[in-house]
Parts: C-alpha cells; sequence; structure tokens
C-alpha cells in the first residue's frame, strides 16, 4: 500500500478509503488511485480488512438448486447489484433437503459473510436459531410469510397458483389435476398444491380433488413425463394438467406428442416459474411468470442497507406474478 500510495501521490489512508469506500473520494483521486494499483501489480490482503472492519464483504446465498433457471436469475440479479458494491457472493444449494439448509448454514456462518439471502421462507428450528444469534441481516425470497426471519422479497405461491386455476376455469375446464412431488423441504411446491385446492374448492365445488404426488422422485425432466403418464392413468377424464414447476411441465410437453396426446386440443398443461425452456417449447407453456430480476435486486438493495446499518423503511416487498399465457392451455 505504501508503494501505491507513493505512486498515486496520497497518503495511505486516501488508498485504503479509495479501494474499500471509493465514493468517499474524488473521482480524479480514485483514477489517480487504480492507476497506481495497476502499475504497482498490488493485490489487497483482505483477510486484514476484514479483521480490522470485522466485515469479509461476502454474502451467502442458498438456493434450492442451482440447475433451475430461475433460480440462477435470481443469483446473477442480487450479484450483478452487489458486486460493484465491493461484495462476492458464495453459493450453497440444499437439494430440497431441509437438513442440508441447516448445515450450510452453520458451515457459512463460520466464514462470517455479512448477510444471507435465502430461497424460502420455512426453515427448521435450528436453522432459525443459528441465523438469529449470528445476528446478520437475511432476506428471503421466493415466497411469502407474514412472520418472515428477517427480511422479504418474494410473493404468494398459494394465490399464485389459484390464479391459475381461475385461468382455467375461464377458458371452461372443470376436471382439472394437479401433479408434482410433495415433500418436506420444499414448502413452495406445497403452498402452490394448497392454491390449487383451495381454489377447485371454491371455484368447482362439485368436481373431485384430483392429485398424483410421486415424493420419492427427484424435481427433473424426467419425473415430469412420469407424472403425465401417471395422472392420465388415474384420471383420464381430465381436460387440465397443472404442474408446481415448469421443469415437469415442458418435460410433459415434449413428451405428449410420443404418447398421442395433442396439447391443448385434448390435455391443458401448465407450468410454474416461466424458465427458459418455457416460450421455447412447441406450443409455448403457459405458466406462472416472476420478475426474477426485480427480486433479486430488491433483495440485494434490502440487504446493502442493512449491512451498512441504514434504516430500511419496507422490510417486505410482495414483487408478485402474473399468468403468462400460452398455446398449450
Amino acid at each position: 500500500m505504501a508503494d501505491v500510495s507513493a505512486e498515486a501521490g496520497v497518503s495511505a489512508q486516501t488508498v485504503s478509503r479509495a479501494l474499500s469506500q471509493p465514493d468517499l473520494v474524488t473521482p480524479e483521486t480514485r483514477a489517480r488511485v487504480e492507476q497506481a494499483v495497476r502499475k504497482t501489480g498490488y493485490v489487497r490482503n483482505l483477510a486484514a480488512s476484514h479483521l480490522a472492519s470485522n466485515r469479509s464483504h461476502t454474502v451467502a446465498a442458498i438456493v434450492p438448486t442451482i440447475a433451475s433457471s430461475v433460480f440462477s436469475d435470481t443469483l446473477r440479479a442480487v450479484g450483478d447489484r452487489l458486486a460493484p458494491e465491493g461484495y462476492q457472493m458464495f453459493v450453497g444449494n440444499t437439494d430440497y433437503r431441509e437438513g442440508r439448509e441447516e448445515e450450510l448454514v452453520g458451515h457459512f456462518i463460520q466464514r462470517r459473510p455479512d448477510g444471507f439471502v435465502m430461497v424460502g421462507t420455512s426453515h427448521t428450528r435450528e436453522t432459525r436459531r443459528l441465523l438469529e444469534a449470528y445476528g446478520r441481516p437475511v432476506v428471503e425470497t421466493w415466497d411469502w410469510d407474514d412472520a418472515p426471519t428477517d427480511l422479504l422479497v418474494g410473493f404468494s405461491n398459494r394465490r399464485a397458483l389459484a390464479s391459475m386455476v381461475e385461468h382455467l376455469v375461464a377458458r371452461g375446464h372443470r376436471r382439472l389435476a394437479f401433479a408434482g412431488v410433495l415433500r418436506p423441504g420444499d414448502e413452495r411446491a406445497i403452498r402452490r398444491f394448497e392454491g390449487f385446492r383451495d381454489a377447485v374448492a371454491d371455484l368447482l365445488p362439485d368436481e373431485p380433488l384430483r392429485v398424483v404426488d410421486l415424493p420419492d422422485l427427484p424435481v427433473a425432466m424426467d419425473t415430469g413425463v412420469e407424472l403425465l403418464r401417471a395422472t392420465l392413468q388415474r384420471y383420464p377424464e381430465i381436460t387440465a394438467l397443472v404442474f408446481p414447476t415448469d421443469v415437469f411441465a415442458t418435460a410433459a410437453l415434449l413428451a405428449a406428442p410420443g404418447l398421442g396426446i395433442d396439447v391443448p386440443g385434448r390435455l391443458a398443461i401448465t407450468g410454474f416459474g416461466d424458465f427458459d425452456l418455457a416460450s421455447h417449447v412447441h406450443p409455448g407453456l403457459t405458466t406462472v411468470a416472476i420478475d426474477v430480476d426485480r427480486m433479486g435486486t430488491t433483495a440485494a438493495d434490502l440487504l446493502l442497507a442493512r449491512m451498512r446499518e441504514q434504516q430500511v423503511g419496507e422490510t417486505a416487498v410482495d414483487v408478485g406474478y402474473r399468468i403468462e399465457v400460452r398455446d398449450s392451455a
């Protein structure tokens, strides 16, 4: 740092400020310091600065899977907002297992992140205890809860799926089925099922509740094909099939022609998430779309404010959803 200071013609304290809090120095000074850094090949010792400031300038993110485009897009939006502010993100995936999330939180706390970004609002008691004891800000996403752990940026999965049922009923469908993988650790899928159940009871009181649940299968494309086959075998009378994720729905759409199923003529199919494939399969998938960019950016903004010990006006932000109507339903 002394070499950088001499090269830039400023004090070592100014160099430190330009590197850690660039908004506190003039653009001219910042440019001189950056040029001196490049010329001298200086690399900051972050470990030392972390010890001095009790801040790591890292954020821990925990998602169910990194294979899903919507979760990856959420992380990208968070990272794009955090990076210019000097924060790096490390990521763990739970594979939809509550125990795995608990382990990750414990391991990540040892690395002293300045905050957490988490998908979902349902956690084990031990996970909540760990987060509360650690005392750093936590922002939950991709769901809604009236009593969040700390900060919340999400939407109601239950209301979203109910809106999809309303869309199908408005299109004339009465014989609907829900097909998914419902198990502990994926509360979002359970809440989507609850939205389906409640909407069918309200809008189609004379119809039975048609559900196929294959809890031992993974959240994967092959499972979507199995769900399609199992649902039609159990409920051959249905005219619309509702999936809790685009992973299953797109797989079913792709498999339907080979099974002799005309979509949407014989069977309407809907998904949830508006994944990348949703608009590219044929027919296009009708699905629940979420503004993942807004969700990720808003989550990062709330986290940044809290990490800087600033006041946060709105601690829970509902980003909403929309029914993206395409040709499948």
